[in-house]
């Protein structure tokens, strides 16, 4: 188990459920502050955010590779850094909205993109740090944020085995916190048959660490699916309605949404149960409801039981329908009523 604030966050746990503020604050600390006290209502049990700007993120470059010349992108026709401009959480926010998060007994931490921010956010007490995928190549700051001895959770998104090796790695010889992976996707949004969830048990297996999902598909199915593979911690995008526009908007989860996918997420959980056979407790008092052997017509005693005067029916208080040809061609002792139930001990 891994513990961030009050929860604990293992195979043994519920699901831990993030709603990633990222963007969609739209450039307004009210709508961010909004967005928490919806967040509060769907159950969530952490709100993260993004601590970079346009500066330590990237370079104010206008053409080549620092253009965004992907028409299926949903930020076609950007720099990087208009970009990461309209997208950072300034950091003078970070303190009053996590506040707002304490106050409403939430937990709330953020994905640091260099080293200027993890010391920032010590500085807020921030319980935990989120590696983004496209920084988990980034060993240096893998081990500047698991130093700090809290919990560290690295999305997987493009990394290779090898890759994610060397982060889970880094994590784990430079602090004692913790360390969960999650798998991710980097497409926006993502397509559901790339996800490949099977990955989560196999990453578990292959790195000795729990996993979760960073979830960009559209919808709940893919996060609610990744339960019953073993993911101890989902991850989505939110806003309060994706109509409002925003770098994220499109593949971000609206409040009803994220209810859902708190309380779906929780049921999957609770429905794995363990490996189990026969009635369980809920079950018992349905085992009446089966098949059993009856008498159908009223017969006199030391007449014979034929297919025209015994079957199987419900309910269940007769003997059990595989004893039908053992009893076929068997004498009754004594006056049997339609209706019936067949045993044993009516038997010559």
């Amino acid at each position: 188990m891994i513990r961030i604030g009050d929860k604990e966050i293992g195979c043994g746990a519920p699901p831990f459920v993030i709603a990633e503020l990222s963007g969609n604050h739209n450039q307004s600390l009210d709508r961010a502050l909004a967005i928490v006290d919806a967040a509060v209502e769907t159950g969530v049990h952490c709100v993260k955010l993004q601590t970079y700007t346009a500066d330590t993120i990237t370079l104010d470059i206008k053409e080549r590779e620092f253009f965004i010349g992907d028409p299926s992108s949903p930020w076609y026709g950007q720099s990087m850094y208009e970009l990461y401009e309209k997208a950072h959480t300034p950091w003078e926010w970070h303190e009053p909205i996590m506040k707002r998060c304490r106050e409403h007994g939430l937990l709330c931490f953020s994905s640091p993109f260099d080293d200027t921010a993890v010391d920032f956010l010590e500085e807020l007490n921030a319980p935990a740090y989120k590696i983004a995928s496209p920084e988990n190549v980034d060993i240096p700051l893998i081990r500047k944020a698991a130093s700090t001895g809290k919990p560290v959770i690295i999305s997987s998104g493009m990394a290779s085995e090898e890759e994610l090796a060397e982060a889970v790695e880094a994590a784990k010889s430079a602090g004692d916190g913790g360390v969960i992976l999650l798998k991710c996707t980097t497409d926006y949004p993502a397509d559901a048959s790339d996800a490949n969830l099977m990955t989560i048990p196999n990453m578990r297996e292959r790195f000795g660490v729990d996993v979760g999902l960073s979830d960009h598909t559209l919808g709940i199915g893919v996060a609610v699916a990744s339960v019953a593979l073993g993911s101890v911690l989902i991850e989505k995008h939110f806003t309060l309605a994706r109509s409002d526009g925003g770098v994220d908007a499109a593949f971000s989860l609206e409040p009803a949404e994220m209810k859902s996918l708190v309380e779906e997420s929780l049921r999957a959980w609770n429905a794995l149960g363990h490996a189990t056979y026969g009635p369980s407790k809920a079950e018992e008092k349905n085992l009446v409801g089966r098949r059993s052997l009856y008498i159908t017509q009223d017969i006199r005693a030391g007449e014979e039981l034929t297919a025209d005067n015994v079957r199987s029916i419900r309910p269940g208080l007769g003997l059990p329908p595989k004893h039908l040809d053992e009893v076929l061609g068997r004498k009754v002792k004594k006056d049997v009523a339609r209706g019936t139930p067949l045993h044993w001990s009516l038997l010559e």
